[in-house]
């Protein structure tokens, strides 16, 4: 669950409605390309990004398209052709497909060399490379089975450590091509979990290496091989120690490996190279917290193996540099605000070109420039809100399309010296049209902390209020740590079932979301589901004091996390929230992935009251409200097990509850068709439930 952002219905929140152009990339600094759909044909232009003048593009012999087809299959591309993975095999893609694999065992995770005149791939648990030129394949490891990879990751790397992007690889070319860097994973002491699959007429069974809290963690060690000689070394590190070890990268003369190491317990952090040449390790510095720190998913190079860092050791999240030749780490900003990337890095220019909120902390990826040594920091983009870059290949100018809560998107293209060079257009207001009104509050969480709330409101809701209507109250949550919903951005309400239903639909982030800093995170600490829950009742216990309320429709909705949250809410919160749907959730973080879990939890032996009390098994006595439980049968993240766990609770205690089980079906997900009939179904339960705006008739 290292970022689960649980998706019914995939929606593009960030695309740009039809009255903005459709801008696929820079062609070069001055050009883009532009794309638009007329008289039923789509026709590709090339725009100077000045003066705005479209020219008709004819892509040429030398630009390979990709067919929509083979999309989902491409792992990448070099040299004017794509890797394509097909069922078990690999393939290129130059106009045509090229088989380049034929055998029975699968190949996983292929990556073109830095060249693009090689490939590597992992099978059998053993890494691979082929030449193109003569598809010659060379096995390079001979140490894997079905326990054992090397290059590819275990479930809870994957999941947790390198993150789902990586698509479990686990090994990193060198800039040069000539070495390859990899984890060696032994995942033989980690339980196995069953998933069953029920197609056919005999069910099939899968059997996953999942360490659950408290649970044996896979032997995970960083080698290297030269790929000329094949010879693999082995990077030194304590084999007695319980830890991880993860995220390597190269620096860019290929010299050494910067790697991390992080203890079981996840607040210690170390920093160390190895130097290809003289095969030795060198320990550089390291990272401790009182709670927990985390890898780091990012660095950036200068040209002397220097480098830079974000983390948030200081409160917020600031940007760092470690001088390679004094070894010493040196803070370079600090803001009380966080910094999300750096974009790029400048030496000729003394210029880092970088992206944060600025001071108010619901804005999002704002560019700003600074000095190498962080002085002279200047805000580059325009306007307040949530900003999505397209830089020109040099960094020089960009096309920012932004938008705030009041605001629909809008695009523009401006400069690094912060000018506007040309206004581009403005998307339709359509929540206006509606009658939609989007409105923020923060309400204060009586210990500190203004709590941030953004709620959507329906198109009646003044004439409502005028009539004496009561509105129920939906709360649209997820609540992980650092997993903060609220951006100033616009959304498109014009269509929302519930709100044209006059539900008032309301997002808030609890004091660990990260809106404010690692104080607010660190309460989190051995107390998952504690804090949220408080946090959440404070904001529904105001808006019970508003006399247009409906206090006796007050609902919670999240899937994963979100899951977890909403069932608490309604069995630690009876008399607060009434009504919930608690999708794929967390139940007992007994029943969790390690890495996850003990981050903030540490082991189920270490902290005993924490598991019981962020447990909903702990409250579900308490039930009052309607609750409906949604899982998908073959969920390898949140098991099922969370829901079975919680129904017998229920069904043991006389709880009456709804439930809707989607057969051999993954995590974050339906699928089309059963997306189509989860909508309906959603929306019959509110029905009967009554969920919808109403005018009271007299108290009896």
């Amino acid at each position: 669950m290292k970022h689960i952002l649980f998706i019914l219905v995939f929606y593009a929140q960030y695309a740009v409605s039809q009255s903005l152009p459709t801008i696929t990339k820079w062609l070069d600094d001055n050009n883009y390309l532009e794309t638009r759909i007329e008289n039923l044909n789509t026709n590709s232009y090339k725009v100077n990004a000045v003066t705005g003048q479209a020219t008709i593009y004819k892509v040429s012999s030398s630009e390979l398209q990709l067919p929509d087809s083979l999309r989902r299959e491409s792992w990448g591309m070099a040299n004017n052709q794509y890797l394509i993975k097909r069922q078990n095999d690999l393939f290129l893609y130059d106009g045509r497909l090229k088989q380049i694999t034929a055998d029975a065992l699968e190949e996983k995770v292929p990556t073109f060399s830095p060249d693009g005149r090689s490939i590597a791939y992992v099978k059998g648990g053993d890494l691979w490379i082929a030449s193109l030129e003569n598809n010659l394949h060379r096995q390079l490891t001979f140490t894997g089975n079905e326990d054992v990879y090397n290059g590819y990751a275990s479930w809870v790397y994957f999941e947790e450590i390198l993150g789902r992007a990586s698509r479990y690889r686990a090994y990193w070319w060198s800039p040069d091509g000539k070495t390859i860097a990899y984890l060696h994973t032994d995942d033989t002491p980690v339980p196995k979990f069953p998933i069953t699959r029920s197609e056919g007429v005999h069910i099939t069974l899968e059997n996953e290496h999942y360490p659950k809290a408290g649970d044996p963690n896979p032997n995970v060690n960083m080698e290297v091989i030269d790929l000329a000689s094949g010879i693999i070394t082995k990077v030194e590190e304590d084999e007695k120690a319980d830890q991880y070890t993860a995220w390597p990268f190269w620096t860019p003369d290929s010299k050494q490996l910067i790697f991390q190491e992080l203890n079981r317990d996840q607040n210690d952090l170390k920093f160390y190279s190895f130097d290809i040449n003289a095969k030795s390790k060198k320990y550089l510095f390291e990272e401790k917290y009182p709670t927990w720190v985390e890898f780091h998913e990012n660095l950036w190079f200068l040209k002397d193996n220097s480098f830079y860092l974000i983390h948030p050791l200081d409160g917020w999240w600031n940007i760092y540099l470690f001088d390679q030749d004094k070894k010493v780490l040196s803070q370079i900003t600090r803001f009380k605000w966080r910094v999300n990337e750096i974009v790029s890095i400048d030496e000729s220019k003394n210029q880092i070109l970088f992206t944060g909120t600025g001071e108010n902390h619901l804005n999002y990826n704002a560019l700003f420039k600074m000095k190498l040594d962080g002085t002279g920091v200047k805000e580059i983009s325009q306007n307040e809100g949530a900003h999505h870059l397209l830089f020109s290949p040099n960094h020089s100018n960009f096309i920012d399309t932004w938008s705030n809560m009041q605001t629909p998107r809008s695009m523009y293209i401006g400069n690094v010296d912060g000018k506007k060079i040309r206004d581009i257009g403005q998307s339709v207001n359509t929540n206006k049209i509606a009658g939609a009104k989007t409105e923020y509050f923060t309400v204060p969480s009586g210990d500190g902390f203004d709590l941030p709330v953004i709620w959507n409101l329906p198109a009646d809701f003044e004439e409502g209020k005028k009539a004496g209507k009561i509105y129920p109250v939906l709360f649209d949550i997820y609540g992980g740590p650092d997993a903060g919903g609220l951006r100033n951005e616009y959304i498109d309400n014009s269509n929302d079932q519930l709100l044209n239903q006059g539900v008032i639909k309301l997002e808030t982030d609890h004091r660990a979301s990260g809106l404010f800093g690692k104080k607010g995170l660190d309460y989190m600490y051995r107390n998952l589901g504690k804090w949220e829950i408080h946090d959440y009742v404070k904001v529904a216990e105001y808006l019970k004091t508003l006399p247009f309320i409906d206090s006796a429709h007050i609902a919670i909705k999240g899937g994963s996390y979100g899951g977890y949250m909403t069932a608490l809410a309604l069995m630690k919160a009876p008399n607060t929230f009434t009504h919930g749907i608690s999708m794929a959730p967390v139940i007992d973080w007994h029943l969790y992935d390690n890495v996850y879990t003990e981050r903030y939890m540490d082991t189920p032996q270490d902290n005993p009251e924490g598991y019981r009390a962020g447990s909903v098994l702990t409250y579900t006595d308490n039930l009052k409200g309607k609750l409906l439980i949604e899982h998908g049968s073959t969920d390898d993240n949140v098991h099922m097990q969370n829901t079975f766990q919680l129904i017998e609770k229920l069904q043991l205690t006389g709880k009456q509850f709804d439930m809707m089980v989607y057969p051999n079906v993954r995590h974050g997900g339906w699928g089309a068709a059963r997306n189509r009939q989860n909508f309906e179904m959603q929306k019959n339960w509110w029905n009967r439930n009554d969920f919808r705006s109403k005018i009271p008739g007299p108290k009896s």
